[in-house]
């Protein structure tokens, strides 16, 4: 059967009770920034005007998504492959949602909000200890903050070591871009591509 209502939907799930109707929050405090501090990498979902949707990866040291107040944190946009699709959706729409992990850490913080685009020296100073410096930056006001449960990460056992794939054996990026583009050209191997993407981190 396709569920096409919210009654449908609710007749095979639960509404939700105790702390998971009420956890969200609309602001960070100690441990939702506590995470932003420990967290090398976040997943940025944008959505453009015609409901094209975008999640990207970004990633650094822990705490290089920089905390300004409870309601703002700053992510800093480097050099990529410059497709700029989160970016050029937040242009379009403002609209924002972010999940943040820590290795190790089962849980995730997800975060909700509205986002601008700037190169503001000042904001851009910033990041003025990073190893370069960002293109840009993504300035999000917060709405909501809450914690994700362990669930997914403890059913995939993503973090365990038995979970982890020998790279010699999955394609590389440069195999699998040839076959899906049907390339005839040599494909670029897994050093290859370290050592030109080592250049711009």
């Amino acid at each position: 059967m396709q569920i096409t209502s919210e009654t449908q939907l609710r007749e095979i799930y639960k509404q939700p009770s105790g702390r998971a109707k009420i956890k969200v929050l609309t602001a960070l405090e100690k441990h939702s920034r506590n995470f932003i501090e420990q967290s090398p990498f976040v997943v940025v979902a944008t959505v453009s005007k015609t409901g094209t949707m975008d999640a990207s990866p970004r990633g650094g040291g822990p705490g290089f998504v920089k905390i300004i107040s409870d309601t703002e944190i700053r992510i800093p946009d480097y050099k990529g492959n410059n497709r700029v699709d989160s970016i050029s959706n937040i242009l379009e729409t403002g609209s924002i949602g972010l999940l943040f992990m820590v290795p190790g850490i089962d849980e995730t913080l997800r975060l909700n909000g509205t986002a601008t685009l700037t190169t503001s020296p000042d904001v851009l100073a910033s990041f003025a200890d990073e190893a370069r410096p960002p293109i840009s930056c993504i300035v999000v006001q917060l709405e909501e903050v809450f914690l994700h449960c362990a669930k997914a990460f403890m059913r995939s056992k993503l973090w365990a070591a038995e979970s982890q794939q020998n790279p010699t054996d999955f394609p590389s990026i440069g195999r699998m871009l040839n076959d899906q583009l049907k390339s005839t050209e040599t494909p670029e191997t897994r050093e290859a591509m370290q050592a030109r993407y080592a250049k711009d981190l």
